[in-house]
């Protein structure tokens, strides 16, 4: 990906989200375009508004530690979105390939090891898996693949929880807060494209789902990041039917880039009675496909 172009786009988007008033400015009249002015942000990093210009057109490279720490402060970073900022700024000066952890993360070509499959199959009471930053499904335990029964089911999905949110039409059904499901998508992919900007895997992908996805599109443009280690999310699962769980993902120290994620619901609430069903389901074989009847 381009980084001046990330970089640019980036910064743009962030000072365009801020109103005069958050930043404790006036308003004034005439103002010509959404956000903060350049010269404003300049003014709130302690900067001139022509360094300013020069980071915000994309040139990162040499730039030290405070003064992305002063942009950050003037734009109102979230965690996310500084560790974006320094990811960029990596990128940007070519430090990121030697900060950059040796990353293994492609379906094709990664296996887990045997204890971490004994290990996630040791869950037995909420889906468990690994995924990498472009939500590819590495590995998973029986709950899981029962789980995401729908994404397995379609091999257009390649097992690809980003493909399967905008691309498979089961995805509406299993997602009741579809929206949100896809923003979180969305900060996902962009937020792994700026910590690891020479994924050509990522790359193709983020390709194919915006030429197939307006949905997809317009969010991309929007360069939003998030860090997405911990909350609640509704399910609707065509086997159990309505769930909501919580999660937690957790980076694998052990395998740079990668996150293992288990799901667990509230005890004793019905999404706990939904998931011993789901392992009830799961367990039990499910009848092939009838062969096409041909006639003679």
């Amino acid at each position: 990906m381009d980084n001046q172009a990330e970089v640019r786009e980036f910064l743009t988007s962030r000072r365009a989200k801020i109103t005069p008033e958050q930043a404790g400015l006036p308003a004034g009249p005439r103002r010509r375009v959404p956000g903060l002015r350049r010269s404003e942000v300049a003014a709130l990093a302690d900067m001139s508004v022509e360094y300013y210009a020069k980071l915000e057109r994309g040139n990162l490279a040499g730039v030290s530690p405070a003064v992305l720490e002063a942009v950050a402060r003037a734009l109102r970073l979230d965690d996310a979105e500084r560790a974006h900022l320094l990811h960029l700024a990596q990128a940007a000066d070519g430090s990121d390939a030697l900060a950059r952890p040796r990353r293994r993360a492609t379906t094709r070509q990664w296996k887990p090891h045997p204890s971490l499959q004994w290990t996630l199959d040791a869950v037995t009471e909420g889906p468990a898996f690994v995924r990498n930053g472009r939500m590819d499904l590495l590995a998973v335990n029986r709950l899981a693949r029962a789980f995401y029964a729908d994404v397995y089911a379609d091999p257009h999905n390649q097992e690809n929880l980003a493909r399967f949110t905008f691309l498979s039409p089961a995805a509406r059904r299993f997602y009741p807060d579809w929206d949100q499901a896809a923003d979180i998508s969305v900060a996902i992919l962009r937020t792994e494209a700026g910590r690891d900007p020479h994924d050509k895997d990522l790359h193709d992908l983020v390709g194919e789902l915006s030429t197939r996805s307006d949905a997809f599109r317009t969010r991309w443009g929007a360069h939003d990041v998030r860090h997405h280690g911990t909350g609640f999310k509704r399910y609707h699962h065509p086997a159990v039917g309505e769930l909501t769980l919580a999660y937690q993902g957790l980076e694998m120290a052990a395998e740079p880039g990668l996150t293992l994620t288990i799901y667990t619901a509230e005890p004793a609430s019905p999404s706990e009675e939904g998931l011993r069903l789901l392992a009830s389901w799961a367990a039990t074989p499910q009848p092939a496909e009838p062969a096409p009847h041909t006639s003679n």
